[in-house]
């Protein structure tokens, strides 16, 4: 995940934490449960630009063992003639 996806995501967080946080203060129900939707929003995005970084890299190595085998078979075959 880029610095930036993360840093607004975290900003996300912290803008619904802090709408929940005056909803309690000053007993808006309904500005209590934004913030709640808010904060779950930012966490749920940062949580899935996880997986995407995580599955990026999964692909990106497993691209570089195929070239890599791939490269020994040809050297091999090449010995081989």
């Amino acid at each position: 995940m880029s610095g930036f996806d993360k840093a607004k995501d975290k900003a996300q967080q912290a803008k619904g934490r802090a709408k929940e946080r005056v909803g309690e203060a000053t007993d808006d129900e309904e500005l209590e449960a934004e913030g709640q939707r808010e904060e779950m929003a930012g966490e749920a995005k940062e949580a899935a630009h996880g997986v995407r970084d995580k599955a990026s890299r999964a692909a990106h190595e497993a691209k570089e063992k195929i070239q890599g085998s791939g490269q020994g078979e040809r050297q091999s075959e090449h010995r081989n003639r």
